[in-house]
């Protein structure tokens, strides 16, 4: 009974993670059309904090772009009202500092580029709803692994 009963749990939890990894029982692209990989667990980054710039209909700022912050980038981003640097422990969030890889608005990357303070980008981690907001040529001019 207790072997079958972890059974099940270890089937739900199987289950329930692939679950949260697809959308609409698509797999979860990335901006070069295969699949999403993680972007970073530590900091716990993504709209759903499970280290995926996945993004669904609650996330009113599309979280989309994996990123590796620099300090002109937080620096940049303070300035437009959203401080990324300081802890906010009451939303369980570290604060980040320059080299941390974080799901960044698609619309707040676009703007760092006008403005000539984009940070890196990691295509693989990087969702492919960025490309409603952001040219792929753009990103690719930004990646941090340049093929």
């Amino acid at each position: 009974m207790l072997k079958q009963s972890l059974a099940m749990c270890l089937l739900f939890i199987i289950n329930l993670t692939t679950l949260m990894s697809q959308n609409n029982g698509q797999s979860v692209k990335n901006v070069l059309g295969k699949s999403l990989i993680t972007c970073c667990t530590d900091p716990l980054t993504g709209f759903y904090r499970n280290g995926r710039c996945e993004t669904g209909p609650e996330d009113y700022g599309t979280h989309v772009v994996c990123a590796l912050v620099t300090k002109e980038f937080l620096e940049f981003t303070k300035t437009k009202g959203n401080d990324l640097s300081t802890p906010r422990p009451e939303y369980n969030f570290p604060g980040l500092e320059p080299g941390d890889r974080w799901c960044l608005c698609a619309l707040r990357w676009k703007e760092a580029y006008e403005h000539k303070s984009a940070p890196k980008v990691i295509l693989e981690s990087t969702h492919e709803k960025a490309l409603e907001y952001i040219d792929l040529e753009i990103l690719e001019e930004y990646a941090l692994n340049k093929n």
